[in-house]
């Protein structure tokens, strides 16, 4: 099956059904760029949950208090309770583990093949 995003025949692609269409694709990157929704402040793919306001989606609370919403909570904030049942406190510190994500952001970006759409260019 070919992937309708970067075009690569991939015999392990695989199909997503959304909103009464069907996708093909080569890979979760490919997914992503095609069906995630975009972040209304900064602009990065939504692959989690995010939060949403009138209409407009964001990554994360901070994105969408600098776009102007306000009185959302992010979804994974306890406010200082227990973890829900089933997930475990990391022991990291907010700090250390911004620091780790941008670290591992840093290291892979930018993608060794960069999307279809791109057409190979940096941008």
């Amino acid at each position: 099956m070919k992937c309708e995003v970067c075009g690569n025949d991939y015999d392990k692609a695989f199909a997503v059904e959304m909103a009464g269409q069907r996708h093909t694709f080569d890979s979760f990157e490919c997914a992503i760029h095609a069906l995630a929704p975009t972040c209304g402040h900064c602009g990065c793919h939504i692959v989690g949950h995010g939060v949403e306001q009138n209409g407009s989606i964001y990554c994360c609370v901070h994105c969408a208090s600098q776009a102007g919403a306000h009185g959302l909570k992010d979804r994974n904030d306890t406010s200082g309770k227990a973890p829900p049942a089933g997930r475990k406190k990391t022991g990291v510190s907010k700090q250390k583990a911004d620091a780790l994500v941008r670290e591992a952001s840093e290291e892979s970006f930018p993608a060794s093949d960069p999307p279809a759409w791109s057409g190979g260019r940096e941008a």
